[in-house]
């Protein structure tokens, strides 16, 4: 009687260990969600507020349409792509375009002293860094989701229940992984 009451504790331990890894696994998984839901809001944002920083450029710089349009294409890239992958590409290409974009600006001293468009540059340079704290985010609830998916013993729990990995969000220009160089 002993043996089996000792049995029967170990089987509802395990059980109770089982279930509380289900529930982190569960608790990880809507975590990385709700922090790719909060870039893709960001980037919404950002979306939103190129259009505006597009027309007060097309004011003073009338003759370079070429890198408007580059932006505008970039930006509707940007904002079709669906997976995690998907957006990483087409913000590398938006981010190349909106520095297209600042090089014409910097080519105008009236654009450049014009408030609207300082107003719209503050934004975006509020909104980049506000995006980069996101990313962080994401890529650390992804860190912790995708450790206790493959660790011993939550990696059996996460199989049977199918937890997967999820994708980091990572820079794929190699130079943005650089440290700059600074020579005087």
């Amino acid at each position: 009687m002993a043996i089996a009451f000792i049995f029967l504790a170990i089987v509802v331990l395990f059980l109770l260990y089982a279930v509380s890894i289900y529930n982190n696994l569960v608790k990880l998984k809507n975590l990385v969600q709700e922090a790719w839901s909060s870039i893709d809001v960001m980037l919404k944002k950002r979306y939103d507020l190129i259009p505006n920083l597009i027309e007060t450029v097309k004011g003073y710089a009338t003759h370079e349409r070429e890198t408007l349009d580059s932006v505008t294409r970039a930006r509707v890239q940007a904002m079709g792509a669906q997976s995690v992958e998907e957006k990483e590409v087409a913000e590398k290409n938006l981010s190349q375009a909106m520095l297209n974009l600042n090089a014409v600006a910097e080519q105008y001293p009236d654009l450049k002293a014009n408030s609207n468009f300082q107003q719209l540059q503050l934004e975006l340079s509020n909104l980049e860094g506000d995006i980069e704290k996101a990313r962080r985010y994401y890529n650390g609830t992804v860190r912790e989701n995708n450790t206790l998916v493959e660790s011993f013993p939550s990696n059996i729990i996460a199989g049977a229940f199918h937890f997967a990995k999820s994708p980091f969000f990572e820079l794929t220009n190699v130079s943005e992984r650089e440290v700059p160089q600074v020579k005087f």
